[in-house]
């Protein structure tokens, strides 16, 4: 029998931001609202709002449909379509939802877009997505291309780059989509509630360097990025959610309490991990309960910043928005190199006093998982910590081992504790 889940004022009103979205999605056309098709990483979701446009993020529907237990069949019906079993199941599970006829995770039909707005922060997939996409429902596209960031410092040049085609290219096609003109007084005070909401995101996240930790932040990490990494940024929904987890997480480390799970509190935090990768969305509460079981609690992760490094500095900046913009999409995690990857999961080490650091290898993700044995090494090397390194998928059902991934997990935890054994025998 499942336990309950204990679920927080916060959690309640994340749900219900959420299924407003998607009403509000599921009913634009008889309102007359106007949609974009838009990525989370390096997403321009406050211009898109300031021309009251509703964003929709294919990604966040095959994740919710494969946390749903729906991917498999989509992903199924994209294949039969002729889909390579190879391509990215994000895309196949978001053209299979299209072919099947695109209803959405909470069961309301999704309307097509009136733009498809691509910023290229890194993944080439995305741009095939879109071809498709755009073959299917023969609508504009405006692609907002950003220079690749490999050592992750932003240079003049990238950042006007950026500017003059948000200026040039993607603004004026907002504005022909929307029928609208550019406001960017409201695009400002957007920008001023974004950079609120960063402010406590940033205090839950780092609030894991407390001992013990009251946030998980890699499996409970997910939700709270949510808002923020979509559709609400820039919108006092998300100033408010943001408010009330802050003050939620304040309160669990002022009583020395762990993370909430779906399987209960977490009491005894024996290890401190860093995670690099996505999770698994197929078989989510499995995966998190075998860290929960070990007492290993996530202190920071890789995939709470694909949609922008709060924690390292950036805010939106109202005074200066459209270069506020070009940065976040210039400093995304997927627009990184490996070198600024590994220097920044090396810190997370040091910074949160981690035990060891995992690596979950995502078959079909190439964005993320191309390279990382080399991170692996690479970071074993600069903070003297094994890693451990697991292989699952995004939303395909197939791929997740719960067998293997639980065995690989196990031993790898036996370990952390021998070393710890012997360090204190020494």
């Amino acid at each position: 029998m499942k336990p309950t889940i204990a679920k927080e004022p916060s959690m309640l009103r994340q749900k219900d931001m959420v299924a407003g979205h998607y009403h509000k999605l599921g009913t634009a056309q008889e309102r007359g609202q106007k949609v974009a098709y838009t990525f989370v990483p390096g997403n321009l979701t406050e211009l898109m709002l300031s021309f009251d446009l509703l964003p929709v993020y294919p990604e966040i529907n095959a994740l919710q449909n494969a946390m749903r237990k729906l991917s498999g069949d989509y992903i199924a019906e994209a294949e039969r379509a002729g889909h390579s079993e190879d391509v990215c199941t994000y895309v196949k599970c978001d053209i299979g939802m299209m072919l099947k006829g695109n209803t959405g995770p909470t069961g309301e039909k999704m309307p097509p877009p009136d733009v498809l707005l691509l910023s290229y922060t890194g993944c080439f997939t995305f741009m095939k997505w879109f071809e498709l996409l755009r073959e299917k429902y023969r609508c504009p596209t405006a692609m907002l291309h950003v220079p690749y960031m490999p050592d992750g410092v932003i240079t003049k040049e990238s950042r006007d780059y950026v500017v003059k085609q948000l200026k040039d290219v993607i603004i004026p096609a907002l504005e022909k989509s929307s029928g609208k003109k550019y406001d960017e007084e409201r695009l400002r005070e957007m920008l001023k509630l974004s950079a609120k909401a960063e402010d406590d995101l940033v205090t839950v996240l780092e609030s894991a360097k407390h001992r013990p930790s009251p946030i998980d932040s890699y499996f409970g990490g997910v939700y709270y990025i949510g808002p923020l990494f979509t559709a609400f940024r820039g919108t006092q929904d998300a100033v408010d959610y943001y408010r009330e987890l802050r003050e939620e997480v304040e309160g669990r480390m002022a009583r020395g309490e762990g993370p909430i799970t779906p399987e209960g509190q977490v009491s005894d935090e024996r290890f401190r991990l860093v995670v690099e990768g996505p999770p698994n969305w197929t078989h989510f509460r499995e995966f998190w309960k075998m860290f929960h079981d070990e007492g290993a609690v996530v202190f920071a992760s890789t995939y709470t910043k694909v949609g922008g490094l709060y924690d390292r500095g950036f805010r939106h900046d109202p005074d200066r928005p459209l270069e506020s913009l070009a940065e976040y999409c210039l400093g995304c995690y997927t627009n990184l190199g490996l070198p600024r990857r590994v220097e920044l999961i090396s810190e997370y080490v040091r910074d949160y006093q981690a035990d060891g650091f995992v690596i979950n290898s995502v078959k079909s993700c190439d964005s993320f998982s191309s390279g990382q044995l080399v991170m692996l090494r690479e970071i074993e090397k600069r903070t003297g910590l094994a890693g451990a390194f697991i292989e699952t998928d995004l939303v395909d059902p197939r791929y997740f081992s719960p067998a293997n991934v639980r065995t690989r997990l196990e031993s790898y935890f036996q370990m952390l504790a021998q070393k710890r054994e012997g360090a204190l025998a020494r």
